[in-house]
């Protein structure tokens, strides 16, 4: 009895550990693995093009800026210039000068028109010519009468008082809106100083700089769209019209384009200038 009680703990304690060790190999070997087999797939190329747009800032100018000139001196006795921005048409009469000096110097110089003629006449009849037959005197005898009575030069000198009488009246050359007033009613017109300058808001442009980098892109002739602060929702078409040769120490190019002319587009606004490109 005591054998098969000592062969009992003896072999109890072995036989439940093979036991439990068979279990946790069964169970290893049925748990499921979490690691997945992942097939490489090749990236197919892009078949479209990006399409980007750069935007550069600029300023828009005018092409031309004309100022009104007198040719004379005279004061100023009509003004029709008052402020700055206000509109002109071409043909305009914006100004007028005084005319009295210059009526009195017609006067003049058509008196003494009259004396020279007496005199050309007189020198005809002393050479024979009946007062109602002068003009069959031969060409070269009555040249030579009209340079010795001065008729001739006085003549001219009307006629160039006369032309001066119609600088007295000054018109606009061209159509827009008065930029800058260098002068002002009663004033002293003088030849050479501007009396106001017109700007021309029917030949617009708008220039601006790209890098170097970005120079070819921007040839003559390419299409721009131009936007504005002020009204920074239109859209407005620009055509390259110069691009400079020369790169500045900056490594800037500067490019201008023109604009077609539209009520919201002013020179001296800040504008933005889009191309788009294919790459």
């Amino acid at each position: 009895m005591n054998r098969y009680i000592f062969y009992l703990f003896t072999f109890l304690p072995f036989y439940l550990f093979t036991a439990c060790q068979s279990k946790t190999e069964v169970q290893t070997a049925t748990q499921p693995t979490d690691t997945l087999a992942v097939t490489p797939v090749k990236s197919q190329p892009q078949q479209q093009a990006e399409i980007h747009s750069t935007a550069n800032k600029g300023r828009i100018e005018t092409v031309r800026e004309i100022p009104v000139f007198s040719r004379i001196a005279e004061q100023i006795v009509m003004f029709g210039i008052e402020n700055t921005g206000q509109y002109v048409k071409k043909g305009q009469v914006v100004a007028r000068l005084s005319d009295v000096a210059l009526r009195e110097k017609i006067l003049h110089c058509r008196a003494k028109l009259e004396k020279a003629e007496f005199q050309y006449q007189a020198i005809l009849m002393g050479q024979g010519y009946k007062h109602d037959h002068l003009d069959d005197a031969p060409e070269k005898l009555k040249h030579l009468a009209r340079i010795n009575s001065g008729y001739n030069e006085i003549k001219a000198e009307l006629h160039e008082l006369e032309h001066q009488l119609s600088y007295c009246t000054i018109v606009a050359p061209v159509s827009g809106y008065v930029l800058t007033i260098q002068n002002t009613l009663y004033g002293a017109a003088q030849p050479g100083e501007a009396l106001f300058s017109i700007v021309d808001m029917d030949h617009l442009k708008v220039s601006f700089d790209v890098l170097e980098n970005e120079l070819a892109r921007y040839q003559k002739g390419a299409r721009l769209t131009v936007s504005t602060v002020t009204f920074p929702s239109e859209q407005h078409p620009a055509t390259i019209s110069a691009v400079s040769p020369v790169i500045n120490e900056n490594g800037m190019a500067h490019i201008e384009a023109t604009l077609a002319p539209h009520p919201h587009l002013m020179p001296g606004m800040t504008a933005f200038v889009t191309i788009e490109a294919i790459e």
